[in-house]
């Protein structure tokens, strides 16, 4: 108990063997990004599908063809606590880093993404929308999910039902992110440390809001990092549907520097 009231004091907050400690700015923004890639459905495309929604729906044979590339160009996965070790401590990683990361729930990230990535000897992120557990036949079971987390991979939290950040008021905060957490935390066994913004979308309100539930890094999509708070807007970019290999592997070059 003492020592957690002295960690209290100090602002810092203890999960395992990972600890929030305030660290400036700078040196976060400092530092060389990370390719964070994100995935939302894989699945080979329908003839009701719009031109807008193929860029989130990643044909099978593509995603398998951007997997062997990566590990045949020496790619290395790594998950969010040894980010956040590199961007606060300066902590080695592997050569060639990247990370995986999977929104909303999807069962076919379980199906197909997780099944493709066990062949290299892939982690990644997967960012749970809560609603959508155990609604077969479109979204993963939490049995499903909870093998995902005892293979090695990382749950986030996406929210409740996927409701837009920037517009929470009042019990929003405790729907859409507080009880999510709980459930997360009864089908691991410990503690959500990482969340992913819904479509991405962010404002400066809700930093402190997401940082004070405990998150160690919270994730939008391609906009710039915030200045004062970087670490609660890491991004990522959203691989889209149909690239051609080159320009997968020309994204990753060129949106991270």
């Amino acid at each position: 108990m003492k020592k957690h009231l002295v960690c209290i004091a100090l602002g810092i907050v203890v999960f395992g063997a990972v600890a929030a400690q305030p660290v400036a700015p700078s040196v976060v923004l400092g530092k060389k990004e990370v390719p964070i890639l994100c995935y939302h459905q894989i699945r080979d495309w329908k003839v009701t599908d719009s031109k807008v929604s193929k860029d989130y729906i990643m044909p099978p044979a593509d995603f398998k063809a951007e997997l062997k590339m990566l590990h045949d160009s020496g790619y290395h996965t790594i998950l969010p606590d040894q980010l956040y070790a590199y961007l606060t401590k300066g902590a080695a990683l592997p050569s060639k880093p990247v990370m995986l990361t999977f929104d909303d729930t999807d069962e076919d990230q379980y199906i197909v993404g997780w099944q493709e990535m066990k062949k290299y000897g892939f982690k990644g992120v997967f960012f749970i929308m809560t609603i959508s557990l155990n609604k077969p036949p479109h979204y993963m079971t939490k049995d499903q999910v909870k093998e995902l987390y005892a293979a090695g991979n990382v749950l986030g939290s996406h929210t409740w039902d996927h409701h837009n950040v920037k517009k929470y008021q009042g019990k929003d905060w405790e729907i859409q992110i507080d009880k999510p957490t709980k459930q997360l935390e009864s089908i691991t066994g410990g503690p959500i440390k990482y969340f992913a913004y819904p479509f991405g979308l962010w404002n400066k309100a809700a930093l402190p809001e997401i940082r004070k539930r405990g998150f160690l890094m919270a994730f939008q999509l391609a906009d710039k990092m915030d200045p004062t708070d970087p670490l609660m807007t890491v991004r990522r970019i959203i691989v889209g549907g149909g690239w051609s290999l080159k320009t997968f592997s020309t994204a990753i070059n060129r949106d991270f520097h």
